[in-house]
């Protein structure tokens, strides 16, 4: 809903000729990127997917290939991550530099299509969208054998996947 609210907002202001536009980006920053490589807690909160539980995780995210079956697809993701560079005002807007990122990672039931849950997570600076993969893969692996619980590696890594490792005693 914030996505879509932003991208109503930034047509209204767009035709009031009250934000410029420039290379035909408009430049209507809703959110911070001041805590990455973090996101913006107050535009991405992060969202659970509520079908996978403690009990029935070794019917879904301990099932090799369960994710591909909640992805959503890029024509889904791909208009969010436009809107997410906007809203995030990131001064490169080159699609190819971020990946729409869920927070709380599938691996972890995170929420597949929660707008809340997805943002445009940079590729570039020290700890980037490659490093937040090995920590995402690390806590689902400890929650498939038993060494952690579903919600101490999600409330972890939505907290800050940063120090979800050390947090959780994995790392």
């Amino acid at each position: 809903m914030r996505r879509f609210t932003a991208t109503i907002s930034v047509l209204a202001l767009g035709a009031a000729g009250l934000i410029t536009a420039t290379a035909g980006t408009a430049q209507a920053a809703t959110c911070s990127h001041a805590r990455l490589p973090l996101p913006d807690s107050s535009c991405t909160p992060g969202a659970y997917n509520p079908d996978v539980t403690q009990s029935n995780i070794h019917s879904t995210i301990c099932v090799s290939g369960w994710t591909a079956t909640v992805r959503p697809p890029t024509s889904y993701t791909n208009p969010l991550k436009a809107q997410g560079i906007i809203d995030y005002g990131y001064s490169d807007t080159n699609m190819a530099d971020y990946e729409e990122d869920h927070l709380v990672p599938l691996e972890l039931g995170g929420a597949p299509r929660a707008t809340g849950n997805l943002w445009p997570e940079p590729y570039s600076g020290s700890q980037t969208a490659y490093s937040k993969d090995g920590v995402e893969t690390k806590l689902k692996n400890a929650v498939c054998a038993g060494t952690i619980t579903l919600s101490a590696a999600r409330s972890a890594i939505k907290s800050n996947w940063t120090t979800a490792l050390q947090v959780t005693g994995i790392g």
